[in-house]
């Protein structure tokens, strides 16, 4: 009797770089003539971001600009002043192979940063920024799906794979105009910016992908008088992205991200700057995945011949499930002699984000940094914005469950909050909402290869139809039948289990086949 086997081709991820890459920043400014001098540094940011990749061959090349932001007083002390400059990067990464099809996620986040006043006209900015590069391809993997002759026994398992993947990216300029209200001052000179974008809507029509939102803007300026003003307000965007085959049987995910957003005060008809001009640039991504399902042989055995069985370990590629949630942190921030004169304003900065999932499998549990920045001015009227690190863990609850499961979390901007209480407590409130990714269990091992030895038979301990086995609870009848070379649904049936894995243990008939 010959041995038939049926295959099929599906695609497996293939990992072709995974590494992180370091870049110092390093500023050694002279302020120009029109700033006043530095009499006491208050505050230093440098915010990394991707602007662009490429990729040719096994070379990865990417963008890297970090903008720098630095806050010091003047002599009067009372008047915040604002360095702000840009710095580029351009970094290659050697991949160890072309990839196919490749899937690229580059993300850039600051280490470190120190920084000092030379003297009352020089800066000294030092610091490293790390990039992290993750670029996954795909190969095309041959399984087993089916066998017969030879008394071949296959173990079979749903694999649900991305049978096609589809992506496209947009990188667009926005602009508008802001009025101040007539009960806050003019501006002077803007002192924070943090614009984020939220969900995207998505609808797709003939080919192409229709992407809503808004951006949601926080910026700090000083007034004339040398106040410091909260300001929020929003913007909406709407664009279409091209996306040649895409219909309603794909799953996708759109995100909007913002790479830079520049605010410029400018003079409204009365001379006073009362207009803030907004010019965000977000980049728009979509990936989209149409699922397969196919059933592949993981395990096989012959109940007559001896046989040789190859496995595989192969990364199947699906769509994450996306799962909306969000959660509240409370952080006390000062209180006593601490407590400051006035508060201006407060924001949160989730950082080292990680995630795990609960041991029950329904929860992912996530950890991390948030950093309490405050906008103030102390007891003895000088401006400060300090910060203060809060470890968190927060356990969401997805209803699902995560077994062999990959899970990921992105923390979006928290709403914060701030209260003092009449005990002389400043604390602060941030509701921060979370986007969670579950990706089934990535590593799937299946039968690539079976050889069947027919010139032999396998010697059986006995002369005997049936043997008694004594099973125990959550055992698989599977192993149990390879253990014995019989038929798993023969022990089933001849006990009348009605799982495939045992409930209890117990005394167990094995017909034994020849």
């Amino acid at each position: 009797m010959e041995l038939r086997i049926n295959r099929e081709t599906v695609p497996a991820a293939d990992i072709i770089y995974s590494g992180v890459q370091e870049q110092s920043v390093e500023l050694d400014y002279i302020l120009p003539d029109y700033y006043p001098d530095i009499f006491r540094l208050v505050r230093c940011e440098v915010v990394p971001v991707i602007t662009e990749w490429s990729l040719s061959g096994n070379k990865l090349s990417y963008g890297l600009r970090c903008d720098i932001r630095l806050l010091y007083c003047g002599e009067n002390g009372s008047v915040l002043q604002c360095v702000s400059q840009r710095q580029n990067f351009s970094k290659t990464a050697e991949l160890s192979r072309t990839a196919e099809n490749p899937d690229i996620a580059i993300t850039a986040k600051t280490d470190h940063i120190n920084f000092r006043a030379v003297n009352k006209r020089r800066l000294d900015v030092r610091g490293a920024v790390s990039v992290k590069i993750n670029v996954t391809g795909e190969k095309q993997q041959e399984i087993i799906s089916d066998a017969y002759g030879m008394n071949i026994q296959l173990k079979k398992a749903h694999v649900r794979f991305a049978s096609d993947r589809l992506s496209a990216e947009k990188t667009v300029q926005l602009s508008e105009e802001t009025q101040i209200s007539e009960s806050q001052p003019a501006v002077s000179s803007v002192i924070y910016v943090n614009c984020t974008a939220g969900d995207c809507e998505k609808k797709i029509i003939s080919g192409k992908l229709l992407a809503k939102g808004e951006l949601k803007t926080n910026i700090l300026y000083s007034g004339e008088n040398g106040q410091l003003e909260p300001m929020l307000f929003t913007l909406p965007f709407s664009q279409i992205l091209d996306i040649d085959g895409i219909d309603e049987n794909y799953d996708t995910i759109v995100k909007a991200e913002v790479i830079s957003c520049d605010i410029t005060p400018s003079a409204g008809k009365d001379g006073e700057n009362r207009l803030l001009k907004c010019e965000p640039e977000i980049r728009i991504s979509c990936k989209a995945v149409k699922t397969s399902d196919v059933l592949a042989a993981v395990d096989a055995y012959s109940t007559v011949y001896p046989c040789d069985v190859e496995y595989s370990a192969i990364q199947v590629q699906q769509q994450p499930a996306v799962y909306s949630e969000s959660f509240r942190h409370t952080a006390k921030l000062s209180e006593g002699s601490d407590l400051p004169a006035e508060v201006y304003s407060v924001w949160c900065t989730p950082r080292n984000i990680n995630t795990r999932i609960s041991d029950d499998r329904r929860s992912v549990i996530i950890a991390g940094m948030l950093t309490y920045s405050m906008a103030a001015k102390d007891q003895s009227g000088m401006m400060i914005m300090p910060d203060r690190d809060e470890t968190f863990e927060e356990q969401i609850e997805i209803g699902s469950d995560l077994a062999g499961a990959s899970v990921s979390a992105e923390l979006l901007s928290p709403t914060v909050s701030y209260n003092i209480s009449s005990e002389g407590v400043l604390t602060a409130k941030a509701d921060i909402p979370v986007k969670i990714n579950a990706s089934s269990a990535a590593d799937i091992r299946a039968v690539t290869s079976i050889s069947v030895n027919d010139s032999v038979k396998k010697k059986r301990d006995g002369d005997y139809a049936i043997k008694l086995y004594f099973g125990v609870e959550n055992e698989d009848v599977w192993d149990i039948a390879k253990r014995y070379s019989t038929d798993a649904s023969a022990i089933m049936e001849e006990n009348d289990l009605t799982s495939e894995k045992l409930e209890s243990g117990g005394m167990l008939l094995i017909p034994i086949k020849e």
